[in-house]
């Protein structure tokens, strides 16, 4: 039985010759390498892990939320103990996978360098946390206040995508100002991929956030949003425009998202572009196209189409069509 298995194996590897392959793979990926020395790939190191990062994060996110994000066996007996217990072993973790970014970036420093730089980013990101759970607890609150249909503050924390989301933004946020963006971005692309959200962590988001909804946000890596703003499905914070060098080389962190001033409501499906501000206090529609600055206390609608009616028999029913043709009085007017 195993010969009559390996037969047919044996008559298809004829159909590729697997040295040639392999050679002509690692031929092309010499010259990418070769052409792309500034974006060099990692090296024998490795490179920051989605897989353990995915994990990571969720051990944070027990650590700050402990009886709702954290394991079932969490109460209030053990709470401390939990968390001191993951927080040794995830910001271990954590600077572990900073390290591995730090590797690329100070590549020409040495080992003793690089272990001192990782060392002050999960120091500033362990001493942060404390902080960042009290405005996380803002924008829990912002959501049960701003949903009807919210009962509990833990409803909220558990059930709803846009705080997963936020949860990731304000913690990848802090690593990337401290120094670590790659980090920062696997991160905010894990709840990416689990939200429909996609907040880029270099963006400045105030206390009192809300997403109701989520699916679909875009929030662009120089956006700066304000205190208690509250956005829709579907909206983007985007870029106008992308200036390039003289080689034709986009430029990177240039300011080119909005600013949205503080208590600011945009509506689903709105797309907001530039580097714009919305002023406080402002309501943008729902499929608002917005381009240009507006002052506070803004009311911008969409606009509605206006269609000129020229013909009533081809907008009114059949039978009323008949009456409108036969008559000769006037009484069509009124169909």
């Amino acid at each position: 039985m195993t010969a009559d298995v390996d037969k047919p194996n044996s008559e298809v590897d004829g159909y590729w010759d697997l040295d040639r392959l392999v050679a002509d793979l690692g031929a092309v990926r010499g010259r990418w390498r070769r052409d792309q020395q500034h974006h060099a790939e990692y090296g024998a190191e490795g490179f920051p892990s989605r897989a353990n990062l995915t994990k990571i994060m969720q051990a944070l996110c027990g650590a700050l939320f402990p009886l709702r994000l954290g394991p079932d066996f969490v109460r209030l007996h053990n709470e401390n103990s939990f968390v001191a217990e993951t927080l040794q072993t995830v910001l271990s973790r954590l600077y572990g996978q900073i390290r591995l970014e730090l590797i690329y970036a100070l590549k020409d420093e040495p080992a003793t360098a690089i272990d001192a730089q990782a060392a002050r980013i999960i120091s500033g990101f362990a001493q942060a946390l404390p902080g960042l759970r009290e405005l996380l607890d803002t924008d829990v609150e912002a959501a049960f206040l701003g949903d009807p249909a919210a009962r509990s503050v833990d409803e909220v924390l558990i059930c709803y995508p846009s705080m997963l989301a936020i949860i990731h933004h304000r913690l990848a946020h802090r690593l990337h100002e401290l120094g670590a963006p790659l980090v920062a971005r696997i991160i905010s692309e894990i709840a990416h991929s689990k939200t429909g959200i996609d907040i880029h962590p270099g963006a400045k988001i105030g206390p009192s956030f809300f997403i109701d909804h989520g699916t679909g946000v875009v929030i662009g890596e120089t956006a700066i949003v304000g205190q208690r703003v509250r956005l829709y499905q579907g909206v983007t914070l985007g870029a106008r425009s992308f200036p390039a060098d003289e080689k034709g080389t986009l430029e990177k962190a240039l300011p080119r998202h909005p600013i949205i001033e503080d208590d600011v409501v945009i509506y689903a499906g709105a797309t907001v572009l530039g580097r714009i501000i919305v002023g406080s206090r402002s309501v943008i529609g729902g499929n608002v196209w917005l381009t240009d600055s507006v002052p506070a206390d803004s009311n911008v609608r969409q606009a509605k189409a206006q269609y000129e009616v020229t013909s009533r028999v081809d907008v009114s029913a059949p039978h009323r069509v008949h009456a409108l043709v036969e008559s000769t009085d006037g009484v069509g007017e009124n169909i």
